[in-house]
């Protein structure tokens, strides 16, 4: 039986108390803007679809998000190549013209920082198509804060997928009971929580220009700042 935790109080508590040893970092939409890629999926792929079909914005649209929907919550959602198969759209070179979008959501840089300087393990684990993520790698740095860095490609399923979870724990010796988890996606922590994940944070607002989530089921982080200085009351206290 899962040791899930929802309170936000009881994580930062077990932060506070050393009952965490690893932190779970998601990539977009957790520690970079998911404003980027709302950007390069939702609006710039029709728009290129579009163009390149000859069809209206309208009909882009409805064609591109039932292309979508077949293969949500799979692994071809996050291959570009998939897309490029399907549709003609490089998203490759779309993810480079608009790579000025790529930035971190507030506090997340501050977070990491203290993380990396803490006793916790820090590990990325991301959808995000190897090349797609080197490229944000390269844009903000973020990398250098990892003690390991764990792509679903490598794996060959999603952070959605129940196989993925025992897989990338036992890879890098995770022991989900020690665990938190920080994701904006809820179906990927419904899949963690299921699995044995502890201790789990959703995120209220993804992308600066999206609107606010919320659950009934975790927390959803407003801002990093009290994690944050969870973490460096551990430092305080070595």
């Amino acid at each position: 039986m899962a040791k899930f935790v929802k309170s936000k109080d009881l994580c930062i508590a077990a932060l506070v108390a050393n009952e965490i040893e690893t932190v779970i970092l998601d990539m977009d939409g957790t520690l970079l803007d998911l404003h980027f890629d709302q950007e390069v999926w939702n609006r710039l792929l029709p728009e290129r679809y579009a163009i390149a079909s000859g069809c209206t914005i309208e009909s882009a649209q409805t064609e591109v998000a039932a292309r979508m929907c077949s293969s949500k919550r799979t692994l071809a959602w996050y291959r570009l190549d998939h897309w490029y198969d399907i549709l003609g759209i490089d998203l490759a070179a779309l993810e480079v013209e608009f790579s000025h979008l790529v930035q971190p959501r507030p506090g997340a840089i501050e977070l990491l920082e203290v993380l990396a300087a803490s006793e916790l393990r820090v590990i990325l684990a991301t959808n995000a198509e190897p090349r797609s993520m080197q490229r944000k790698f390269d844009i903000t740095g973020i990398d250098r804060y990892f003690d390991a860095i764990g792509c679903s490609h490598h794996y060959g399923t999603c952070k959605e997928d129940p196989i993925f979870w025992p897989a990338f724990t036992s890879e890098l010796a995770i022991d989900p009971s020690t665990a938190l988890f920080i994701d904006d996606d809820h179906n990927v922590l419904h899949t963690a929580i299921a699995f044995g994940i502890a201790y789990v944070y959703g995120v209220r607002r993804p992308s600066s220009r999206g609107p606010e989530l919320t659950s009934d089921n975790f927390h959803c982080l407003e801002e990093f700042d009290e994690l944050r200085m969870a973490v460096s009351e551990t430092l305080v206290a070595r």
